[in-house]
């Protein structure tokens, strides 16, 4: 009888667990005790236990050669962490190279920088692999400030080691020529850059000029020093992605010592509409890029757009030159002076350059000029009111160390002071134009602060050359440039994440404006933009609205405006020209907002 009482129960409880009838009654019973699903129920366990769980720590850094925008090699650094004791991959992200191997270099030097580049990229991917991976290992990605103090004292080591290496290798060179006896090395005859050569006696001098200062060595850059950038920005996306919030709202944390800004800006884009680089079949050579800018009254989304259709335009008129119209006289005896002669139209060149943008020529700035008024108007929009120019000059591109002079024409020669005249006259006679980039160079310290003097309340005077090197920009709180609005600062190379909010927070400080700006050699990576909003820039290179490595970046830009949008955090930008003071003025002279040109 027991026995087959025993049975009995046991059909019941395979019955039960079968789920033939009794789980009926305990989902009755789970929805009257959690009014949650099982699923939820579950979660809401989970998120509060992970309260209690050990904060994620590094535990891999990965870094690999990979292929930036033009197939050129660069670095992409990888961040595993070790989440509630799993490995997890947080992010990546890849590196921008510093420079853009010339198209029309010599063969001889093309290989010599893409070796060159090789090395760099190898040397890189081996400092993540092995030592950076090692010293960063159990570290908070959190804790950007500890990282980064690790990476500076890393590559501070290496440049030691450089050195060492370099003194060594001169060392061994003299032993080796004091053995061999060699007789001593006579002086080269040759002029150095930026000193010109004495006048014959009994030949008149054309022009008593002062000698131009000579051009300051490259700053030298390390083999290897992408893996310190790389590094750095991806351990601020790791920080990001593990706080859960958006990078450029980590960036605006750690810039505002962990307190969130109520209100941020988008910086305004200025987008690369033509390049005009020397190596185009031209005499110009004064304009390397045309930007435009679109008015603050726009969303960002409306600014792009109309960039659209003016580039839409432009490469109608220049790929149908005989609907081009010819010179129009702007003002008076110049306007008439240019139309005594027949110009040839710009050529266009069937091809987008590695800026993301039209390749055109044109024999001189006039005429570029007026092709853009004219693309402008054939859609209804005006310059100077719908949208704005900025141009980059590229400067230290065009000086003729021989001559003491700057080649703006092929053939014709300015001096540093007759380069202030003529961007006064340019400005005068075309106020659409509100940012000139590198217009001097940067030895030309002097003839900077006239040219602020005379513009910096009509335009913005920015120094792009003059900031290469981030890590040397700042000495003692104080920026190492020439006089001038603002500056471009570019992502590459040693830079850290530290490096660029202590920079920015010294910028926005002395009244500088800050532009984050893409290298030549752009990867996909979209980081730049983000760095921009939480640095709180005020403006942002990206090249032009082609190639999907630019693009991206819009992209990025516009997501952004439409995150901050919708959650009512976005401030509205505001334009303010730096009235630079005299020395008899007050420091304190205040800036003047950017208007629209005065309408009839």
């Amino acid at each position: 009888m027991e026995a087959g009482g025993r049975r009995a129960r046991r059909r019941e409880a395979a019955e039960y667990y079968r789920g033939q009838r009794v789980p009926e009654r305990m989902e009755e019973a789970l929805n009257a005790l959690f009014p949650l699903s099982p699923g939820d129920l579950y979660g809401e366990l989970a998120n509060y236990l992970s309260k209690y769980s050990k904060a994620p720590v590094i535990c891999k850094l990965v870094g690999r050669k990979v292929l930036d925008g033009v197939g050129q090699p660069t670095l992409e650094v990888e961040i595993y962490c070790t989440v509630k004791n799993y490995e997890k991959r947080i992010c990546s992200t890849v590196m921008s190279f510093h420079s853009q191997i010339p198209e029309n270099a010599l063969p001889e030097k093309i290989e010599a920088e893409e070796k060159e580049r090789n090395d760099s990229v190898n040397t890189a991917v081996e400092w993540v692999n092995e030592s950076l991976n090692t010293m960063l290992r159990d570290l908070e990605p959190t804790d950007q400030c500890q990282v980064d103090k690790m990476l500076g004292e890393y590559f501070t080591n290496k440049v030691e080691e450089k050195k060492n290496i370099q003194r060594q290798e001169e060392e061994e060179e003299e032993e080796a020529e004091a053995t061999l006896a060699l007789p001593p090395r006579a002086p080269s005859p040759a002029t150095p850059p930026g000193k010109k050569k004495s006048a014959k006696p009994g030949k008149k001098s054309s022009v008593a000029e002062r000698p131009i200062p000579p051009a300051e060595p490259a700053d030298p850059v390390l083999c290897g020093s992408l893996a310190i950038g790389g590094t750095s920005l991806a351990i601020a996306k790791a920080g990001a992605t593990i706080s859960h919030v958006p990078l450029y709202s980590h960036i605006a944390l750690l810039k505002h010592d962990q307190e969130s800004p109520e209100e941020m800006t988008l910086p305004l884009p200025m987008v690369t509409l033509l390049n005009c680089e020397k190596m185009s079949p031209s005499k110009l050579k004064l304009v390397k890029e045309v930007m435009l800018i679109p008015p603050v009254q726009l969303s960002l989304k409306q600014g792009i757009e109309r960039v659209l259709d003016i580039q839409k335009e432009m490469t109608r008129l220049l790929e149908s030159p005989g609907k081009m119209p010819g010179p129009q006289p702007a003002d008076g005896k110049k306007g008439r002076a240019q139309n005594s002669g027949k110009k040839s139209l710009p050529q266009f060149l069937k091809r987008i350059s590695h800026l993301g943008c039209l390749t055109t020529g044109y024999d001189d700035v006039e005429q570029l000029l007026l092709v853009m008024q004219t693309a402008c108007s054939n859609i209804g929009l005006e310059l100077g009111t719908d949208v704005y120019l900025a141009i980059n000059c590229a400067a230290h591109e065009l000086m003729d160390y021989d001559k003491g002079k700057y080649e703006i024409l092929t053939g014709t020669f300015k001096s540093p002071d007759e380069m202030v005249a003529m961007y006064g006259e340019l400005i005068d006679k075309f106020p659409f134009i509100i940012a000139l980039i590198d217009p001097l160079r940067k030895e030309d310290r002097e003839q900077w602060s006239n040219i602020c003097c005379a513009l910096g309340s009509k335009c913005y005077l920015i120094a792009e050359d003059a900031a290469t090197c981030i890590s040397k920009l700042k000495t003692d709180q104080n920026i190492n440039t020439p006089v001038c609005s603002g500056v471009v600062l570019k992502y590459v190379n040693e830079t850290k994440v530290s490096d660029l909010i202590e920079l920015t927070g010294i910028l926005h400080g002395q009244r500088h404006i800050t532009i984050l700006g893409s290298p030549d050699g752009e990867s996909s990576d979209d980081s730049l933009v983000d760095l921009a909003v939480g640095l709180g820039a005020r403006f942002i290179k990206l090249g032009g609205l082609s190639r999907g490595e630019r693009v991206t970046k819009y992209n990025r830009l516009l997501a952004i405006e439409e995150e901050l949008a919708k959650n009512r955090n976005l401030r509205e930008t505001k334009l303010e020209f730096v009235a630079f003071a005299e020395e008899s003025q007050p420091e304190n002279q205040l800036s003047d907002e950017l208007p629209p040109p005065e309408q009839d």
